[in-house]
């Protein structure tokens, strides 16, 4: 019998647990769940015969070492610190490991182990990353396999609420780890557009937006995403001028964003003395200084960032609880802690509404002759109500997938991949267009590929 060990039984990972249990007496695999939160975990198994509930602290050595020790193959869907220390363990036991995380500089330095020890380590099997990029490789191999190359490539994506189910002034909702929401656009980005390369610092990422039609949902707006120009070479296309990986989101909702962070509120760096008892009023004061103009708090917070007092944007930042002057007990220790609780109790993904992720894929395309053509694909897919979400079907069943495949022997690679083989995305693919997660393709005259 092989042994899964599932580590994070967060909002991302109901479908991925559910595909392995489902699949487990045809394969004969037992799969263990394990969270800091052992109830989560038992949640998530549901009494399943073929699974179990244990409680897991990844930052006990011993107990890494004891649970992965076990294991055949490990899917490790615990936030993005963690990914390393794990992977390293199982490099060091002979573990496979599958993760919907970046392959981050610390995984690659254990490229060579790995591959000296038969181990594979997939990173980036998840949505975005994941689908997105075996979605692409598959046009561009496409496209190799007719003669042509691509000369621009833009792609996008975003979990959202549904547009029947938008329920709050933000148009959003949490369905994957709050602390990835807060931490958006931290480490920056880098795209290439038009032959020229961009960089944006942290604070000027939600200001460089633009608008996005999407298929079958109308316009969206969208802002540049970490390092774009590092998938020129994933994708194989050095000669491409344009390499922009972006993400959407509804209207208005960057400009909120990137006004929280000009105030700090999002900083995860420094820690707040007695966190828990303090309120948001008393957070949002420390973000200010010290002799900032008006009586009144929020009065003070517009003049500082230099907005209208009275305009949308600070009705947002009230409406998210910036100004509240309870104390909720704030867990953590940083102020982007206590933003956390504020984006989970004021955006929660209510049992009567569902989610949508989508993912959509702009390329300019020549041939030989010189014909071009836009190609555009998108994915759309939405959640039950009350059930499983689109963004944990779309997170999790690409890696559960994935780990069937090593485990049945059809996955022959080693290292620390992503999903660009064709081993990997084309098994994958497939299987997802039978469960009805699909992409719609369409093709234009050449246009200005970013809208």
């Amino acid at each position: 019998m092989k042994r899964i060990l599932v580590l994070g039984a967060g909002q991302s990972s109901p479908s991925l647990i559910r595909y392995l249990l489902d699949n487990a007496d045809e394969h004969d695999w037992f799969v263990t769940v394990g969270d800091l939160d052992e109830s989560a975990a038992a949640a998530r198994i549901d009494g399943h015969s073929r699974g179990t509930a244990i409680r897991f602290n990844v930052n006990d050595p011993e107990m890494v070492e004891a649970q992965v020790s076990q294991a055949d193959i490990v899917v490790n869907f615990l936030a993005p610190p963690f990914q390393p220390f794990v992977a390293r363990e199982c490099v060091r036991r002979e573990v496979h490991m599958v993760s919907a995380s970046y392959r981050s500089r610390e995984i690659l330095e254990l490229n060579e182990t790995a591959q000296r020890n038969g181990v594979l380590i997939l990173n980036e099997m998840g949505l975005d990353p994941g689908i997105d990029l075996m979605s692409a490789m598959e046009i561009i191999q496409r496209v190799r396999d007719k003669g042509g190359r691509i000369l621009k490539f833009v792609s996008y994506g975003s979990g959202l609420p549904a547009p029947d189910s938008v329920d709050n002034p933000m148009k959003y909702v949490i369905t994957w780890n709050p602390a990835n929401v807060v931490g958006s656009g931290r480490n920056g980005a880098q795209y290439l557009e038009d032959g020229k390369i961009k960089m944006l610092p942290y604070h000027h990422v939600f200001k460089q937006t633009w608008p996005v039609e999407v298929d079958g949902i109308g316009t969206l707006e969208a802002y540049p995403n970490r390092d774009s120009l590092a998938y020129k070479e994933h994708f194989g296309l050095p000669y491409v001028d344009t390499m922009i990986r972006g993400t959407l989101r509804y209207p208005g909702y960057c400009e909120t964003w990137s006004q929280m962070v000009n105030l700090g509120v999002t900083n995860e760096i420094l820690t707040i003395p007695e966190l828990a008892n303090r309120s948001a009023a008393e957070l949002v004061e420390m973000c200010l200084p010290q002799h900032a103009n008006g009586s009144e708090l929020r009065q003070r917070v517009a003049n500082y960032l230099g907005i209208n007092p009275t305009g949308h944007t600070m009705d947002q930042l009230e409406w998210l609880g910036l100004f509240d002057t309870d104390k909720p007990g704030y867990k953590g220790a940083t102020i982007a802690d206590a933003m956390k609780h504020h984006l989970v109790e004021r955006m929660p993904l209510r049992a009567d509404k569902r989610d949508m992720v989508i993912l959509v894929h702009k390329m300019l395309v020549e041939y030989e002759g010189g014909k071009r053509e836009k190609i555009i694909s998108t994915f759309v897919h939405y959640g039950t109500p009350g059930g499983h979400t689109a963004m944990s079907q779309t997170v999790g069943i690409p890696a559960a997938i994935a780990t069937k495949l090593i485990l049945t022997n059809k996955i022959p690679l080693t290292g620390c991949q992503i999903p660009l083989h064709a081993a990997v995305y084309k098994p994958v693919m497939k299987e997802l267009e039978g469960l009805g997660m699909s992409f719609t393709e369409r093709t234009e005259e050449e246009e200005s590929l970013q809208k």
